[in-house]
């Protein structure tokens, strides 16, 4: 079966079909968790499947920010890899350095178009061309609770910011650390994420998206910060650099009540033959009910001498809608596609996939700010800043808020 052939019948065949190819693809990416790297394994089959072979190249860090100083480095030297897993904003301005390949003949005999929601094509177009394959949707206001320790608490699920408290207050008087969370800026980030939206989504507009100056030092603002520092007083002391997944694992095992993370922090649990609604419960962070701040990991296509074929046929099994629900029932995370149906997928995924449709048909799908879908890098990084040194207790919440319009303003 030739190389064309094999892009337009890829959406329709199994992930074992296909030709064989003598090329490989180098694929830099920051999927290093057991979950994740479960995940990837899926893909990896599928393309051993066609006879491509797959040069690793993973970069520990899971906001992505490790693995872009590495690339940065190879493609100053002249050694792009074949394909990089990549984040929103950081894929528009590599496209506007004119280094991506064009993925619009697979994606024009495949209907991308058609069932890719706008919201991602945003990131995965450059000029109006397809220059990336969209793998999965993530949803980062996620909040994974141990089951056991919620009913030893004696309280519901909580779906308000006093009702949150009182579950993180029951968990600490019950002897464990009621918030399990990792000091690393992105992480930090994703609580205030979730904090601003809970706080209102014309908040999280102004602020996040728009960089609105008063929103950003105003009054609301302050009270978001004033709830971080709330949060902060139920982390362990031992918080400061740990990885994600080690946070994941403190809620799996019992030592921590809670987790305030994206959904792929999902494949971590799943992993350790845990079941949603009996080993731990998903919910969204409470006062976020209806409304998602999402990411969605893409895999970018560099110009290359050699390999464009394999590239192609990478981009037509991660957009195959048979590996699209494969991979994201594995990962935690839902389809890029519209198209893919949830048989496959447990409560948490349905509900997922669930929330990302109503909140996109009602307008309360924001880009998330702490994983580079709402503002550039600079800007997101200046964020950061003001973020994690308030988190370790450099500023006050009044302070810190002048410092966010501060950052912003000199980041532009």
């Amino acid at each position: 079966m030739t190389i064309k052939k094999l892009l337009a019948s890829a959406a329709l065949t199994a992930l074992t079909a296909g030709a064989a190819h003598a090329e490989d693809v180098e694929v830099l990416h920051w999927w290093t968790s057991g979950g994740e790297a479960a995940a990837l394994n899926v893909l990896k089959d599928d393309l051993a499947g066609q006879g491509i072979g797959w040069i690793d190249m993973p970069v520990a860090g899971g906001g992505g920010e490790a693995a872009m100083t590495t690339l940065r480095a190879r493609v100053t030297a002249g050694d792009a890899p074949t394909a990089v897993q990549m984040l929103g904003f950081d894929i528009k301005d590599w496209a506007g350095e004119g280094v991506l390949g064009n993925l619009d003949d697979v994606a024009s005999s495949e209907g991308w178009d058609a069932v890719v929601p706008e919201a991602l094509q945003f990131f995965s177009k450059h000029d109006g061309h397809w220059i990336a394959a969209p793998v999965n949707v993530h949803s980062t206001n996620w909040v994974w609770i141990n089951k056991a320790a919620l009913d030893a608490t004696g309280l519901a699920e909580p779906t308000s910011w006093d009702e949150l408290i009182a579950v993180l207050d029951a968990m600490e008087a019950n002897g464990i650390t009621p918030l399990a969370h990792g000091g690393q800026a992105w992480q930090d980030a994703t609580i205030l994420d979730a904090v601003v939206l809970s706080l209102g989504d014309d908040f999280y507009k102004a602020a996040m998206i728009d960089l609105d100056p008063d929103a950003l030092s105003g009054e609301q603002m302050v009270e978001a910060f004033n709830r971080m520092e709330k949060l902060r007083g139920y982390v362990d002391d031992n918080f400061s650099g740990r990885d994600w997944n080690l946070a994941s694992s403190m809620v799996i095992n019992g030592e921590a009540g809670m987790q305030m993370m994206g959904d792929w922090a999902k494949g971590e649990f799943l992993r350790a033959d845990q079941t949603p609604g009996e080993d731990f419960v998903c919910i969204r962070f409470p006062g976020t009910q209806g409304a998602v701040t999402f990411n969605s990991d893409q895999f970018v296509m560099f110009e290359v001498e050699e390999g464009a074929e394999a590239q192609k046929a990478m981009a037509a099994s991660v957009m195959n809608p048979t590996f699209q629900s494969a991979f994201n029932v594995v990962k935690g995370s839902v389809p890029a596609r519209t198209d893919v149906p949830n048989d496959d997928f447990d409560d948490c995924g349905k509900k997922g996939m669930a929330d990302l449709a109503d909140a996109g048909s009602n307008g309360r799908l924001f880009g998330s700010m702490a994983h580079g879908h709402s503002v550039p890098a600079a800007v997101k990084n200046a964020m950061y800043d003001v973020v994690t040194a308030h988190f370790n207790g450099e500023y006050d919440a009044e302070t810190a808020a002048e410092e966010m319009l501060n950052a912003v303003e000199s980041a532009q």
